[in-house]
């Protein structure tokens, strides 16, 4: 038992070095990490290659796991604890990558007590002190809002505090009455726009799926948040804000020339 503890720690301080041709193969992929500084960069770098050693990685639906595979995946989900830190990602081991969407079974109790069984077509599911699972073809689809990585990643910042309901643990400066006022002010909001929005047969500017509860809310606004910063912060200022506080990054202050941040 000692000796694999010693083994975990000896990985956990003493990560590979990832060879820098992978590494400039992954990152050329995302275009959403283009606007990092080098400094931020060799952070993200670091920081991939200490995830890559602690968490093991298997594949499911007949997928060929591959280096870039888990970079890809390490690197999108490294993004949001950049300034948060790897314990961010504690209590938890396993990421199980499918090939593409996968079936998920589900059971629901009605008002009845009669509980009805089905199964659900997922591109993504984190389980709360469980194995995170990821769909790759979705995890390449990552840009303009959409990023099914960075959504799990979510789901399991959010677990921190238990059940994934949009009140993960909060820095000291956001107060709690704080997060929730404007988390569920926007939601509310962002649920009449999809309603809206489906009675005229108009796509709204995030993903609707966020209208299905508070924790997913959170999820699709983070993938927003780091993939289209400007736009979250025009139309959910306080919540962009609030997101800016509690991942510690500014992507908007990130895109803009040198000489307009203050």
């Amino acid at each position: 038992m000692i000796s694999k503890l010693l083994g975990w720690w000896r990985r956990r301080l003493e990560p590979a070095p990832l060879p820098d041709a992978l590494w400039h193969e992954v990152v050329s992929a995302l275009p959403f990490l283009v606007a990092l500084s080098d400094e931020e960069q060799a952070r993200l770098r670091r920081l991939a290659e200490a995830f890559l050693a602690e968490k093991e990685f298997t594949t499911a639906g007949g997928l060929a796991l591959s280096n870039a595979i888990c970079l890809s995946i390490a690197v999108q989900g490294c993004l949001p604890i950049l300034n948060l830190g790897l314990d961010a990602y504690r209590g938890w081991v396993g990421i199980i990558v499918y090939p593409d969407e996968f079936i998920i079974p589900r059971s629901v109790e009605d008002e009845f007590g009669i509980v009805h069984e089905y199964q659900e077509l997922a591109s993504g599911e984190a389980w709360e002190g469980g194995p995170l699972l990821i769909s790759w073809r979705d995890a390449q689809m990552a840009g303009d809002g959409y990023n099914v990585v960075i959504h799990e990643f979510a789901h399991k910042l959010d677990m921190n505090n238990g059940e994934a309901n949009g009140m993960p643990p909060l820095p000291p400066e956001i107060s709690r009455t704080d997060w929730q006022r404007v988390l569920v002010a926007s939601y509310d909001d962002f649920c009449g726009r999809v309603e809206e929005a489906e009675a005229r047969g108009e796509d709204t500017c995030f993903d609707p799926y966020a209208a299905e509860n508070h924790g997913e809310f959170f999820a699709v606004m983070s993938e927003a948040f780091f993939e289209t910063p400007d736009i979250l912060q025009e139309e959910y200022p306080d919540l962009y804000e609030n997101l800016v506080r509690f991942y510690r990054q500014d992507p908007v202050a990130r895109q803009l020339p040198a000489s307009d941040v203050r």
